[in-house]
């Protein structure tokens, strides 16, 4: 399929590795404006402790909640995801990695185990097939839950490659932060690196390069990077990681990630009918903020939307609960098409 085209950085505005360009004074659509007043306040929100937008390079609004600041911290939970496919793919790059190829899971190896099928891209559009329940209410039995903060979270790899097949690889779309978490010890065993030099490596190879000086990934006392759930930083820096997708993996002129991997993350899933929560690229989702969008979501209401053809990032972080989703989407695809 064609994809949208993604905007180039204009002639003129820095890129924002030392610091973000501002446009405050930019004017904003009346409806957009509306929509941003509302934002601390409708209570069918939940809690909004952050909401930044980026237009053409340049902050145009950033606002926090009350006692809130720019130096804050937020929970990813799984934006971490598209940060581990953004990681997939400088080792699919540098040769270390082919997406297509087996997984080649510990937990898989025995002669005739199916599993064996699965691929990385497999696990990126969430069609391992692996028969992982994602639930996060508490009167329901959740395998995400115990992963991370149950009996899987000392090995939160192994915990989800344990899980017998489903459904065939490739054949079935299920959302699965366990997906994530295999990959990510895949990433590590790639290069020979866990924990602490893990760490050095993402710091080194994707955050420090973009000047985002502010992300705290977690790690399992296996070494593994959680990257299904745990990447904390500021909005800023969040804001600074969509840029990178947006610009088609282009930073200070520079090729940082291949804008094949870019389209990668925007081509949509095959889905079987009924699956939920919309269309799904791969470790991103779509058309959040409207066709031709993409955006990392995550848990409590946490989004990076960025709309190709409005050259803009927004980016919201909060507490808003399950039972709030479903406004909180429509506020944030309202805000985005009040912008075109």
């Amino acid at each position: 399929m064609e994809l949208p085209p993604l905007p180039t950085q204009p002639e003129g505005v820095p890129w924002p590795t030392q610091g973000w360009p501002r446009a405050m004074d930019a004017a904003i659509p009346s409806r957009a404006s509306a929509l941003l007043a509302e934002a601390f306040d409708r209570k069918d929100l939940g809690e909004t402790q952050a909401v930044l937008i980026v237009q053409r390079g340049r902050i145009i609004f950033e606002r926090y909640g009350e006692g809130g600041a720019a130096e804050d911290t937020f929970h990813s939970w799984s934006m971490a995801k598209s940060i581990t496919h953004a990681l997939t793919g400088l080792l699919v790059a540098d040769g270390v990695l082919d997406v297509r190829a087996p997984v080649d899971a510990p937990e898989w190896r025995a002669p005739g185990d199916p599993r064996a099928a699965i691929t990385l891209d497999h696990l990126l559009r969430m069609q391992s097939g692996l028969a992982f329940t994602e639930e996060y209410r508490p009167d329901q039995p959740s395998d995400v839950i115990a992963m991370l903060f149950g009996e899987g979270k000392h090995d939160v790899a192994h915990f989800a490659a344990s899980f017998p097949l489903a459904h065939p690889p490739g054949a079935h779309m299920a959302y699965a932060s366990g997906s994530t978490n295999i990959i990510a010890r895949r990433l590590g065993a790639a290069i020979g690196k866990s924990g602490a030099a893990f760490e050095a490596f993402m710091r080194a190879r994707l955050f420090a390069p973009l000047g985002m000086a502010s992300p705290i990934p977690k790690f399992d006392a296996a070494g593994t990077f959680i990257g299904s759930s745990f990447c904390f930083a500021t909005a800023q820096d969040f804001a600074r990681f969509g840029l990178l997708y947006l610009r088609g993996g282009v930073w200070e002129g520079r090729q940082h990630l291949p804008r094949e991997w870019i389209d990668h993350a925007r081509t949509p899933t095959n889905r079987q009918p009924g699956a939920a929560d919309g269309p799904y690229g791969a470790h991103w989702w779509l058309e959040t903020g409207g066709p031709g969008s993409f955006s990392a979501n995550g848990y409590d209401g946490q989004y990076i939307v960025l709309a190709p053809d409005l050259d803009l990032i927004l980016v919201r972080h909060g507490r808003t609960p399950l039972d709030l989703k479903e406004p909180l989407k429509a506020w944030i695809a309202a805000l985005v098409d009040a912008f075109r």
